[in-house]
């Protein structure tokens, strides 16, 4: 196996790195600095057809051949090799993502956890048997839809795979990947591991380039069986309609505008620490985010100080210096586009209280660095109350009861994920299920997980990351029905 840290990333077709047929290339920028660190192939349409027929014929051949403890135990390996590796991709993830070396280190932890978790469900795809009145019996089985199309985001490009390629493999199926044009890298990794492991050829495919071009000519692929893709609403909307040509399976993990709700009885304390990290955890540019702080009116003031606080505090800066807290954010134009929303935000009469300044003090000087920003004040007329914003922005409102604060909260197009912090328990309880939203958090800001089912309500998407629900996306179900009668059916009397 090559660096891991190169010049170079290819694309990885049938257990092989290959340069772009048509000799195309992009630059990967690095985002700490905006400069140039590796360039990345750019497939063509021969080559996303070469890697949808490679997987095609690992499916219907030595994929389909392994049993399912086999192929329980090549995930096992799977995961330690990428275990092995931790910390090599660790710093490509940091480099070419901005990542926190920490944050990076994390979430490749998480993917290792994945393909264990999923490992030890290979071999435990079962069906069931149906009770049949009319003199027979009948019987369900799990099978692999097949080759998967998969596309994934630049805010988590390794974890995110993983995500998708682990409950794939474990049901059967065979992918071929597309990484985000911009952080390619880990992703061509992520392919070369699966070789490294043992799976065969064909099983793990990684094509990279722009969306409307690589991801349109994938979802077209006529031996594409199931679509997954994970971005932005507006994205997913083209996407479903793509694959709604074909008749394709779907899932869409989308946008996000989640909310933390803060009652005046919560550990204030602790409410403000979670909920700092809940938002500008990966600089804001996370689905999951918490960018919405709902504040019991008794305790607005107090909190927002609290918080605010605690935000002054954070470090941005170089992501594989071990100290940094915050990164930057994954391109100028993600960083204007965040500014732009600020702009509007105090033009519509929300309140800054914090950051909202491309250059101040502690923010560094090169690269696409945003500083931790607070809006106050906001009322949901507002563009920065309602829409996503995708960077460490967060707005606090507040609100005077139970009722308004799940009013409030419900009162987006999105329903991904919500924090509810109280030390009441069954309003804890109450609210949790009031709320338009796939997870809830309460007392944690923490969600996500191997066996924790990963999605949304509303324009947050549909179909299940992680747990046994993601199984389903990768299976279907078929019945067989069996005479067991003596006599032979004969509903006609011929």
């Amino acid at each position: 196996m090559p660096a891991m840290k190169r010049a170079f990333y290819g694309l990885w077709i049938n257990g092989q790195e290959v340069a772009a047929a048509a000799g195309e290339a992009c630059d990967l920028i690095n985002p700490a600095t905006g400069q140039v660190w590796a360039h990345g192939a750019v497939a063509d349409d021969g080559q996303v057809d070469e890697a949808v027929l490679a997987a095609e014929a690992a499916f219907q051949g030595p994929w389909r051949k392994v049993p399912p403890q086999q192929r329980a135990r090549l995930l096992f390996r799977y995961a330690e090799v990428i275990d092995g590796h931790l910390d090599e991709l660790a710093e490509v993830e940091a480099v070419g993502a901005g990542k926190v070396l920490a944050d990076a280190r994390g979430e490749i932890g998480q993917v290792v956890d994945d393909l264990v978790y999923y490992a030890g469900w290979a071999d435990k795809l079962s069906g069931s048997t149906v009770p049949a009145g009319w003199r027979g019996q009948a019987a369900t089985y799990r099978e692999p839809v097949g080759v998967c199309a998969q596309i994934v985001p630049w805010n988590y490009p390794f974890m995110m795979a993983g995500w998708k390629v682990a409950p794939a493999l474990a049901a059967g199926c065979t992918v071929v990947l597309k990484p985000a044009s911009a952080t390619p890298a880990t992703a061509v990794l992520l392919g070369e591991m699966a070789k490294e492991a043992g799976i065969p050829d064909g099983v793990v495919n990684i094509v990279a380039g722009p969306g409307d071009r690589v991801g349109t000519a994938l979802i077209r692929h006529p031996r594409v069986a199931k679509v997954t893709f994970t971005g932005s609403t507006e994205t997913g909307k083209d996407v479903m309609r793509e694959a709604a040509v074909g008749l394709k399976r779907v899932s869409l993990e989308l946008g996000g505008k989640s909310p933390s709700i803060i009652f005046a009885d919560a550990d204030l304390e602790a409410a403000a620490s979670g909920s700092v990290f809940a938002i500008f955890y990966s600089a804001g540019q996370s689905c999951d985010a918490r960018s919405r702080l709902l504040i019991d009116q008794g305790v607005y003031q107090e909190f927002l100080e609290l918080f605010v606080a605690k935000a002054t505090t954070l470090r941005l800066g170089d992501p594989l210096d071990a100290k940094t807290q915050i990164g930057p954010l994954i391109s100028e134009g993600q960083r204007q586009r965040v500014h732009g929303y600020v702009k509007t935000g105090v033009a519509e009469g929300a309140r800054l209280v914090l950051g909202g300044q491309l250059n101040q003090p502690g923010v560094p000087e090169e690269g696409f660095f945003y500083p931790p920003t607070v809006l106050a004040d906001v009322t949901p007329q507002m563009r920065v109350f309602q829409e996503e914003i995708f960077g460490p922005v967060v707005v606090a409102a507040p609100f005077t009861d139970e009722a308004d604060a799940i009013r409030l909260a419900n009162q987006v197009d999105y329903g991904l994920v919500a924090t509810v912090w109280t030390e009441n328990g069954a309003r804890a309880a109450r609210v949790a299920k009031a709320l338009a939203c796939g997870l809830v958090g309460v007392n944690t800001p923490v969600t996500a997980g191997p066996g924790l089912p990963f999605g949304g309500y509303k324009a947050s998407g549909f179909g299940r990351e992680l747990g046994q629900s993601a199984l389903d996306l990768y299976t279907e179900e078929k019945c067989v029905v069996t005479r067991t009668s003596e006599r032979p059916i004969n509903p006609f009397r011929l």
